[in-house]
């Protein structure tokens, strides 16, 4: 049966339109545009925002992770919130790190091969900031082992060792240990299914990197997703975080400084670019760090990284352990330790009696060490290394 004559003719009709359009678009040089596919590459890296506090309001609340001063203001936002604990790498290709001069303590020790990763613990330092992590890493078991302390959202990119994996020993095996210790586990690559917080930037540096130093995660994004968990300030069961922290003691800067200016040592010695060292401003007492020789910069303050107290922890070293080449640091025990703060050494040592334990350090008297307020750099280093200061 013939078709309407109407229908060819509106048939005909879109036909030249539809020609004459893309001829159009093809000699004028204007682009069609193409739906973007969808991906977790990100081109931009996310601003951060930063915090705009009355500087003329008191500062009478006391940051139980670092003993900075904050506003009421300030702490009624991370009250209800809980530490957040951070795997950031520090590989040679992935400098300058972002995010890690808003931490409240940062933990370093060696990952595999010398090369050294960090654990920062952010909590009030990021109170009004939408703070970009990269790049961010796997867990291992020996900073998994700190997180208990602090009951804190652990937040990496995979790790090493399930339960059930016979190439990895069971000294090492980070994410069994999560998993049976009930650590509030951000894991992007263990969540990926459930959230969208970490995304690859590739142009975060002004080079390329190989895709393993890309990953970024931002602290708002965390926090959104630890409320849908219920772990905001309480858990599921309405326990408080802190409901079993024990806060180290703090002190104000003091009047009198000490003269001891520079700190230098290795994690292992046959790899310098991880070699560590700080040196004391005193006009505004406090420790600025470089690697490898330069200085350790945070790429979103373009600012060297600096700390008020500087710890070496010395920890026994076993490994490497299996065919991956995994390390072990005891971090549950006793030892000896060396505190640098307000241009002074003082010798003492560390406890920690149980995974769920807050790590505690003492001088040679035994008396609990007071630490200047501010950011705390706690560097896991191998019992039988040498420090050397002046």
């Amino acid at each position: 049966m013939p078709k309407n004559p109407v229908v060819y003719l509106l048939g005909g009709l879109s036909l030249f339109l539809l020609t004459a359009g893309i001829s159009y678009y093809a000699f004028t040089g204007i682009k069609l545009p193409v739906a973007k596919p969808s991906s977790s590459v990100s081109k931009i890296a996310l601003p951060t925002k930063k915090p705009k506090i009355d500087p003329n309001l008191p500062r009478t609340e006391t940051c139980p992770l670092n003993g900075i001063m904050y506003t009421t203001t300030e702490s009624s936002v991370y009250e209800k919130r809980r530490p957040l604990a951070v795997m950031i790498e520090n590989h040679l290709d992935s400098r300058p790190t972002s995010g890690v001069s808003s931490a409240d303590i940062v933990y370093e020790a060696v990952a595999e091969g010398g090369i050294t990763r960090f654990m920062g613990l952010f909590y009030c330092g990021i109170t009004y900031e939408s703070t970009m992590f990269s790049p961010v890493r796997s867990a291992r078991i020996y900073f998994t082992k700190l997180v208990p302390e602090y009951d804190a959202l652990y937040n990496h990119v995979g790790g090493a060792g399930n339960c059930d994996d016979p190439t990895v020993d069971d000294r090492a095996k980070a994410l069994c240990f999560i998993r049976t210790n009930k650590i509030k586990d951000l894991d992007q690559f263990g969540r990926a299914g459930d959230f969208r917080t970490c995304h690859r930037v590739t142009n975060r540096l002004d080079h390329e990197v190989a895709y393993e130093h890309t990953m970024a995660c931002y602290s708002d994004e965390l926090y959104k997703v630890a409320a849908k968990l219920n772990w905001t300030n309480v858990d599921a069961k309405g326990v408080s975080w802190d409901k079993n922290f024990i806060s180290w003691k703090f002190k104000d800067d003091p009047a009198d400084k000490g003269a001891i200016t520079n700190i230098t040592f290795d994690f292992w010695a046959s790899k310098n670019d991880y070699s560590v060292s700080w040196k004391y401003d005193a006009a505004n007492n406090q420790y600025l760090r470089s690697n490898g020789g330069q200085p350790a910069m945070d790429l979103d303050t373009n600012e060297q990284l600096s700390a008020k107290n500087v710890v070496i922890q010395f920890v026994k070293e076993t490994g490497p352990l299996d065919e991956h080449l995994h390390m072990y640091y005891e971090v549950v025990g006793t030892g000896k330790a060396l505190i640098f703060q307000d241009g002074q050494a003082i010798t003492g040592t560390w406890t920690k009696a149980a995974v769920s334990s807050r790590t505690r350090f003492f001088d040679d008297k035994g008396k609990e060490i007071q630490f200047t307020r501010g950011q705390t750099w706690i560097e896991l280093v191998p019992s039988a290394n040498k420090i050397e200061y002046n």
